[in-house]
């Protein structure tokens, strides 16, 4: 049996190469065809998905454990608690190696840019957190970063565990134009014109033809970015409306009492979410998807840990182009002068 390529050994973290080796042992025999095969391929999806939220899920928990059990009058405050725990998982979250340290960059640098926006935003009544607790800048308790990290940590490990690839992705200087654009109109529409929509449509133009590709389990699929950025979008809204009927914070509406939060905040999660890849892009450079050739894909059933007998894995390429010159001549689409993948 051929041994899989480095680069790809390399996508997973101990923990979770261990993992992968025992999931891929109990699915080797699942069907390939008919109803059974995409009922599985449905469970991975789902499994990968799980995975991959497992701070974000973690944080939600926490939250809503708070808002159930912790006592108004304890000695330390909600707020507090919050924090130390949402320290204690990141802690362990690099500890146990469910996430790198190059990884663990992104995520300080979501935490940096929520808590700034935090301070703003609290400063000019968006919304409000509770007033106890020591453990706060200015307004904000420190665990409001912690959310922000949730996402950043969500994405650096959905692109690992889906193996994600992009067609035609934009220039990442322009992307990062746009992000910077977002950003900054966080701030500034409170005093002169609100941009979001030209933003909005500068996002359709410059990802619009964009396609991510993923691998779940044997199936290699295909999506619009611009759908994947929707989608992240409106589940994190889920996430925040439960946030908000915890009492993690308040919205100015909610203040007599919890409504759901408006539905035009999907646009403001659909903006940030471009700030998040344009992060996740710098510590991890979009990598050029496979093309559609049976012969440049890995066979069906492959993994990082599980490679296939069924077809000779020495000629796929690192970047799903068959040979060695095809790997070290792949450059990412829409990146004129682009560096080889080596």
């Amino acid at each position: 049996m051929p041994s899989p390529p480095p680069h790809r050994e390399a996508a997973f973290t101990n923990t979770e190469r261990a993992l992968d080796r025992r999931v891929h042992a109990w699915l080797a025999h699942a069907p390939r065809t008919g109803w059974k095969a995409w009922a599985v391929e449905l469970a991975a999806f789902t499994a990968k998905q799980a995975w991959a939220c497992v701070f974000g899920g973690a944080m939600l928990a926490l939250v809503l454990a708070a808002r159930l059990w912790w006592p108004d009058d304890a000695a330390l405050a909600r707020n507090d608690a919050l924090t130390l725990a949402a320290l204690a998982i990141q802690i362990i979250m690099v500890a146990t190696r469910l996430e790198t340290l190059r990884e663990l960059r992104v995520v300080v640098l979501f935490h940096i840019a929520g808590t700034v926006m935090e301070l703003f935003k609290t400063t000019v009544g968006s919304w409000a957190y509770e007033d106890a607790g020591v453990l706060r800048l200015g307004q904000v308790p420190l665990f409001s970063g912690f959310m922000y990290a949730a996402v950043g940590s969500y994405l650096v490990r959905v692109y690992r565990l889906f193996d994600l690839r992009f067609e035609r992705y934009p220039r990442q200087w322009l992307t990062a134009v746009v992000a910077a654009a977002i950003y900054v109109n966080f701030f500034t529409h409170h005093y002169i014109a609100d941009l979001r929509w030209p933003i909005t449509a500068a996002v359709v133009v410059v990802f619009g033809r964009c396609v991510m590709h993923f691998r779940v389990f044997r199936r290699h699929l295909r999506m619009p970015l611009l759908c994947a950025f929707g989608l992240v979008a409106v589940f994190i809204w889920l996430a925040e409306n439960i946030a908000t009927w915890s009492h993690a914070w308040t919205y100015p509406h909610q203040a007599e009492g919890w409504h759901p939060v408006s539905v035009s905040k999907l646009g403001s999660w659909f903006l940030l979410m471009i700030i998040s890849v344009v992060l996740v892009a710098w510590v991890y450079p979009p990598r050029p998807a496979t093309r559609h050739d049976p012969r440049t894909r890995p066979p069906d059933g492959w993994s990082p840990t599980n490679p296939s007998p069924a077809r000779d894995l020495a000629a796929y390429g690192s970047s799903g182009v068959v040979g060695k010159r095809g790997s070290r001549h792949a450059g990412v689409p829409g990146h004129r002068g682009s560096r080889p993948h080596r």
